[in-house]
C-alpha cells in the first residue's frame, strides 16, 4: 500500500524542515507540490508533479495509489496542512490511513509572533474564496482579536473599506503580515485612525501571501467636531457604547424613523424609557434644544454611557435617571411624547402609567423587536381603544468588498405610534 507523507513547508524552504522530513523527501519516488515549493528541491532526482489545478492533481495522486505497486509519495503543503490547507481536501478524497501529516509552523503562528501579541483568544477566519459574513459578525460584535486569512479579492484594503461601510462603533488597528519567513517578509501597521488611508490604497498594494491581524484599538475617542455633524441621523460609530456589545445601539436609520414618528415640537417634555446608550435622547436634544428630555435606563453601565454621551455631544437638556420603569417614572413631569425602547419585561405596567401621565395631544412610540412584545403592546392598545399605526422597518445597508456591493440586513424593528386623542390623524 502506498504511503503518502504530507509535509508542511514555509517560505523559508528547505531550511525550515527538520532532518526527518528532509529524509522523507529525498527517499520519495514522487514529490508533489506547487511550482514554488518544488523549486526548493532542485537536486531531487525522483518524479515531480506540479499541483496547478488542485482537483486534477488529486486525480493524479489517486491514480498513483490505485496501482498495485507500493510507491513512496510526498505532498508539499503550505504551513500546517490541516489549518485551512490542502489537508482537508486530501482527507475528503483519500483514505485517512494512507495519509501521514508533518505540520510546519503555521502562517498564523508566525504572524502573531512577529507582532508580539498572544493569540490563544483570537477569532480565526478565512475569507480566501469565502463569504465575509463571519468577519462581518465579529466586527459588529467588537471582537478583540481577529486573524484573517485573506485572498487577492478580499484583501486588507477591501477589509478596511468594509469596516468603514459598516460604521461600527469600535475601531481596529491593522497588522498586515506579508510573505512570512520569506526573504521579502514585511509587517505593516495601520493605526485605527489611519484606516481611511489604508482603504484608499490599490488592491495590489500587498502580497497575496498575507495574514491580517485586527486588534481592537484602545486609543481614546477623539473629540467630536460638533459643527460638522448632521442635524440628525448621527453615525452609530461616534457614540460611546458598550465595550462588550458595541452593536447594542438603536441604529441610525431606526432613530431617524423614530424621530419622524414622534412628531416632535419645540419645548416639549419627552420620556425616553429604556434609553440604552442615549442615542435617541441625544438626537431629540439636539433637534429640540428647548425641550426637556428624561432618559431612563435601569443598568448602571447604560446610565454611565448616557452621561458620557451627553458630555460628548454637549447637550444639557437631558436628565439621566438610573432606575426601573414604571416606578422611576412616577414623579416625572407629565410628558408630551414618550418613546419606549426597552421595557425590562414590564411593558404593560409602563403603558398603564403612560396612559395616566400623557398630556392631551400627546403620543407614544414603541420600538419592538419581537412578535410577542408587539402582540402584547397591541393587545393593551386595543383594550384602551387608542388609535395606532404600525411601521415595520426591514433595512439593509450596503457593504463593499472584492469590487462587489452586498446588502447586510439590520434586525427588523416594528414601531407602534399610538395616542388616545381622537383629534389626531393616523
Amino acid at each position: 500500500m502506498s504511503q503518502i507523507e504530507v509535509i508542511g513547508i514555509g517560505l523559508d524552504g528547505i531550511s525550515g524542515l527538520n532532518s526527518k522530513t528532509l529524509d522523507l523527501v529525498k527517499s520519495a519516488q514522487f514529490l508533489i507540490g506547487s511550482s514554488r515549493q518544488l523549486s526548493y528541491f532542485s537536486s531531487y532526482s525522483g518524479h515531480k508533479i506540479t499541483l496547478g489545478d488542485l482537483q486534477q492533481g488529486i486525480e493524479q495522486i489517486l491514480d498513483l495509489i490505485s496501482q498495485e505497486t507500493n510507491k513512496s509519495i510526498v505532498i508539499l503543503a503550505s504551513g500546517d496542512p490541516l489549518f485551512f490547507g490542502l489537508g482537508r481536501l486530501l482527507l475528503s478524497q483519500i483514505p485517512p490511513e494512507k495519509l501521514r501529516f508533518h505540520p510546519h509552523i503555521s502562517s498564523l503562528q508566525l504572524a502573531f509572533s512577529r507582532v508580539k501579541i498572544p493569540w490563544q483568544d483570537a477569532k480565526i477566519i478565512s475569507v480566501h474564496g469565502r463569504s465575509p459574513e463571519t468577519l462581518i459578525k465579529y466586527l459588529k460584535q467588537g471582537t478583540e482579536k481577529i486573524a484573517v486569512l485573506t485572498d487577492t479579492q478580499c484583501n486588507p484594503t477591501e477589509i478596511a473599506k468594509l469596516c468603514l461601510d459598516l460604521d461600527i462603533p469600535v475601531k481596529y488597528d491593522f497588522y498586515i503580515c506579508e510573505n512570512l519567513a520569506g526573504e521579502d517578509e514585511k509587517i505593516t501597521y495601520f493605526a485605527s485612525e489611519d484606516i481611511e488611508k489604508l482603504a484608499s490604497l490599490k488592491l495590489d498594494s500587498f502580497s497575496s501571501l498575507n495574514i491580517l491581524i485586527l486588534l481592537r484599538s484602545t486609543t481614546s475617542e477623539s473629540k467630536l467636531e460638533l459643527d460638522s455633524l448632521p442635524k440628525f441621523g448621527l453615525p452609530d460609530s461616534i457614540f460611546s457604547n458598550y465595550s462588550d456589545r458595541p452593536g447594542l445601539i438603536t441604529k441610525k436609520e431606526i432613530r431617524i424613523a423614530i424621530l419622524g414618528q414622534l412628531e416632535l415640537q419645540s419645548s416639549q417634555v419627552v420620556w425616553d424609557i429604556g434609553a440604552g446608550t442615549g442615542s435617541v435622547s441625544i438626537e431629540i436634544a439636539r433637534l429640540c434644544p428647548k425641550s426637556q428630555i428624561f432618559a431612563v435606563e435601569k443598568t448602571a453601565i447604560g446610565y454611565s454611557l448616557i452621561k458620557e454621551n451627553c458630555q460628548r455631544f454637549q447637550v444639557d437638556n437631558i436628565q439621566v435617571l438610573n432606575g426601573k420603569a414604571p416606578e422611576i417614572l412616577l414623579d416625572l413631569p407629565n410628558p408630551d411624547r414618550v418613546f419606549i425602547g426597552g421595557s425590562g419585561g414590564n411593558l404593560e405596567s409602563i403603558l398603564e402609567l403612560c396612559s395616566e401621565k400623557l398630556l392631551p395631544e400627546g403620543l407614544l412610540v414603541i420600538a419592538l423587536a419581537t412578535v410577542e412584545h408587539c402582540y402584547e403592546a397591541l393587545n393593551w392598545i386595543k383594550t384602551q381603544n387608542w388609535h395606532y399605526n404600525l411601521l415595520q422597518l426591514q433595512i439593509s445597508r450596503s457593504t463593499s468588498i472584492a469590487n462587489l456591493t452586498r446588502l447586510s440586513p439590520l434586525n427588523p424593528v416594528t414601531l407602534i405610534k399610538t395616542y388616545p386623542s381622537i383629534s389626531k390623524a393616523n
